[in-house]
C-alpha cells in the first residue's frame, strides 16, 4: 500500500486527526498520549504539520521523525518546527505511552518577543536521537510549566491570555536551554571526541583536495562524520570552543587563503577556485569579513 501524507494546517486539523474533540483554544494545545489511539491502517503515513511541537514521552512512541526513530527506555524531550516531517511506524493503543505533547501555531507567538528569538532555540532543528534527557527534578519544573500553559488556555481566557501563554511558553523553552547546556556539560567527553573528528576531517577534506571536486565543505557533511544533526553539531562545537562549525570552516579556509597569498604566484581567482569557491567574489567577501582586507590588499600589505 502506497504511504499516505497527512498535511496538518491547524489545531483544530490535528484534533481531527487525533479523533479528539475541538480545542480548547485555536493556536495551542496539549496532548495527553496516553489517549493516543492510531490504528494500523494509519502505519506508513507521513505527517507534514504547520506547528511547533514540544514532547515529554516515556518510551517508544512508534512514531519517526526525519531519518530517525525515538526510543528511549526513559522520560526525554524532543522538538519539532514546522514543515518537519514525521511518519508513523506502530498501531497505538491508548495508554501505550505516557507524556504529552504540546503543539502550538506559528501565529500564536506572531509579533512577539518570542518570535523574535526563535532561531536561538535551535534544538527544534535537532534529530531524535540528540533528545533532552531529564533529571527527575528537572521534569518536574518542565511539567509544572506545562501545566501553567495548559490552565491558562483551558480556564482563563482573557485579554490578557496570550500574552500569559507566550511568556510561560518562552519559560518553557528558556528551561530546555539550560537543561540542554547541562547535557552538554556532562557529555564532556563524548563531545570533546566529536571535536576532535571534526578537526581531522577538516584537515583530511582539504588534504584529499574534496573540494576540486565538491567545492567547500558544508556544515552536514561534517555533522554526518559523527552521526548527529547539523544543528546539534553546531551547538556541540560551540559549547566547546565557542564558535560554530561554520565559523571553524570558515576560519579554516581563510587560513590556508592567506598561506597561498603570500606563498604563491596564484592569482586571486586561481586561489578562490583552488579552495573550493565557486565564484571568486564569495571567496573575496568571505576573506574580508574575515580580516578587514581583500585578499589583494593582504597579499600587498604583506
Amino acid at each position: 500500500m502506497e504511504n499516505k501524507i497527512l498535511h496538518i494546517n491547524s489545531i483544530s486539523e490535528l484534533h481531527k486527526a487525533f479523533g479528539f474533540e475541538k480545542p480548547k483554544h485555536p493556536l495551542i494545545t496539549l496532548i495527553d498520549t496516553e489517549k493516543l489511539d492510531v490504528p494500523a491502517s494509519q502505519i506508513g503515513t507521513k505527517v507534514i504539520a504547520d506547528l511547533y511541537m514540544i514532547a515529554l514521552k516515556d518510551k517508544d512512541c512508534g512514531i519517526e521523525y526525519g531519518r530517525n526513530h525515538y526510543d528511549f527506555a526513559e522520560g526525554v524531550m524532543v522538538f519539532s518546527a514546522p514543515k518537519q516531517v514525521s511518519t508513523v511506524e506502530k498501531e497505538m493503543k491508548p495508554g501505550d505511552i505516557k507524556g504529552w505533547m504540546l503543539y502550538f501555531h506559528p501565529d500564536l507567538i506572531r509579533n512577539t518577543h518570542l518570535s523574535e528569538v526563535m532561531n536561538e532555540y535551535s534544538f527544534f532543528n535537532y534529530d531524535v536521537v540528540e533528545a533532552l534527557h531529564l533529571s527527575d527534578d528537572e521534569e518536574k519544573l518542565i511539567n509544572e510549566t506545562v501545566k501553567n500553559i495548559q490552565s491558562e488556555f483551558t480556564q482563563r481566557i482573557d485579554n490578557h491570555t496570550q500574552r500569559v501563554i507566550n511568556s510561560n511558553l518562552e519559560l518553557l523553552l528558556n528551561l530546555c536551554l539550560r537543561f540542554y547546556e547541562r547535557q552538554f556539560n556532562t557529555r564532556a567527553a563524548q563531545n570533546k571526541d566529536v571535536y576532535s573528528i571534526f578537526e581531522r576531517s577538516l584537515k583530511d577534506y582539504f588534504l584529499s583536495e574534496k573540494q576540486l571536486e565538491y567545492s567547500m565543505p558544508s556544515v552536514d557533511y561534517f555533522a554526518d562524520k559523527v552521526n548527529l544533526s547539523s544543528h546539534y553539531f553546531s551547538d556541540v562545537l560551540k559549547k566547546e570552543t565557542g564558535r560554530s562549525a561554520k565559523d571553524h570552516i570558515n576560519d579554516y579556509v581563510i587560513e590556508l587563503a592567506k598561506n597561498q597569498l603570500l606563498g604563491t604566484n596564484k592569482s586571486v581567482s586561481e586561489i578562490a577556485y583552488d579552495l573550493g569557491f565557486n565564484y571568486p567574489h564569495y571567496f573575496t567577501r568571505l576573506f574580508k569579513n574575515k580580516t578587514g582586507y581583500t585578499p589583494s590588499e593582504y597579499k600587498h600589505l604583506n
